[in-house]
């Protein structure tokens, strides 16, 4: 989305002889006739560009031309009442016009195309949104203060949300502002003065190795699809996927004779990650046995690996309901979720050795520090380095 606004004039270019090739009249002369004045062309640059960039947005129209050109385009947008543009401080201020559902509606699509965020990202900003404006009521957007955010987040606290949950509310509503700021709602913010609770990093939850073989053989002949189960259950601690990841998997992505698999995590971002020989065993069962009475089901063709009974793409929800099914047949603590598994996963690498770089690599971390709080999980390899290292190990 690209903001236009009118800049300085142009200064009159010469031509060869020493004559204006604009005409006579004098841009920079302020007793020059408004007639003359308005045909000066002046220079049109994105408003909310980077600065590098601008030099390859210019182009130049008449004043006049541009005066029409925007009288035009406001006149014909809804909630629209009027444009004052700003030549000395270069800002354009716009009356916000739309119901909540608009702006919620608007500020998805910008997120989608041009923040390039996955659809769950999205969904929790929608989420997240539809809260703000029910707090918000019949108060307008530009009516807003620090002092008033501040309740919001004050009210949110009341709600009964964790700590966790208020965060992502306030790093949501951070957003949504920066966007008004870019659609030119605002010309202030008054969210980034918001501050946020610091949060404590929690040391993950995992399980035993034992635990974890008891967990991939619950699946018995009782349940209707286990050999399914048994194979997303396999994935989840081989590859240490998300929920989402693993749920969106398509099947030309899984290289059995090769063992690996590409996942598809946050931001569209592809990793590639081996496989074990049980999790190939399980996956190839699975591929031969049960996935295509499952596909046979659906109306068309499809590419995903995990299926559900109706051979469908088998819902991220659901994969949670089986996982925690299996973990209360085996009688181990009811916290655990399939996140957990990819806890286990990273943790019980580095146990075994593992560089910290390649773990990363594997869970698609962007950023090493996040990796490091696996550091923490493992007693036994800072006992081994403390006894290594250490004068009175």
């Amino acid at each position: 989305m690209k903001r236009w606004f009118p800049g300085r004039p142009v200064k009159p270019q010469a031509s060869c002889g020493g004559e204006d090739v604009r005409g006579p009249y004098d841009p920079n002369n302020r007793h020059t006739a408004p007639a003359e004045r308005a045909r000066t062309p002046i220079i049109v640059t994105c408003g909310w560009a980077a600065a590098r960039t601008r030099r390859n947005h210019r182009a130049t129209f008449p004043a006049s031309d541009l005066a029409a050109a925007l009288a035009a385009r406001h006149s014909n947008q809804a909630g629209t009442q009027m444009v004052k543009v700003n030549r000395s401080k270069r800002t354009v201020r716009r009356s916000s016009g739309g119901g909540a559902d608009a702006w919620i509606d608007r500020f998805a699509r910008y997120l989608t195309a041009e923040c390039h965020l996955a659809d769950n990202s999205v969904a929790a900003y929608r989420r997240d949104l539809k809260r703000f404006f029910g707090w918000l009521g019949h108060r307008r957007l530009t009516q807003l203060d620090v002092a008033a955010l501040g309740q919001y987040a004050e009210w949110l606290h009341g709600q009964g949300l964790a700590a966790s949950s208020v965060s992502r509310h306030v790093a949501s509503l951070k957003g949504f502002f920066r966007f008004l700021q870019l659609e030119e709602v605002i010309v202030d913010n008054p969210a980034e003065l918001l501050g946020a609770q610091h949060l404590w990093h929690r040391v993950p939850t995992v399980l035993a190795p034992a635990e974890v073989d008891r967990l991939l053989q619950s699946p018995s002949r009782s349940d209707p699809y286990r050999l399914r189960d048994r194979a997303v259950l396999e994935l989840l601690y081989a590859t240490g996927c998300r929920v989402s990841e693993l749920s969106g998997m398509l099947t030309r992505n899984v290289h059995l004779e090769e063992g690996y698999c590409l996942c598809h995590g946050k931001g569209d971002k592809q990793r590639m990650v081996p496989l074990g020989r049980r999790a190939v065993e399980s996956v190839r069962r699975y591929l031969q046995l049960e996935r295509p009475c499952l596909a046979a089901r659906a109306a068309a063709p499809v590419g995903f690996l995990i299926l559900s009974p109706r051979g469908r793409q088998l819902r991220r929800e659901r994969i949670w309901e089986l996982f925690k099914k299996y973990v209360a047949r085996i009688g181990v603590r009811t916290t655990l979720s399939p996140h957990s598994m990819r806890h286990s996963f990273a943790t019980h690498l580095l146990a075994g050795g593992a560089d910290l770089r390649q773990v990363q690599e594997m869970l698609g971390h962007a950023s090493i520090a996040t990796t490091q709080i696996y550091t923490h999980v493992d007693a036994s390899r800072l006992k081994a380095v403390h006894r290594q290292f250490h004068p009175r190990g």
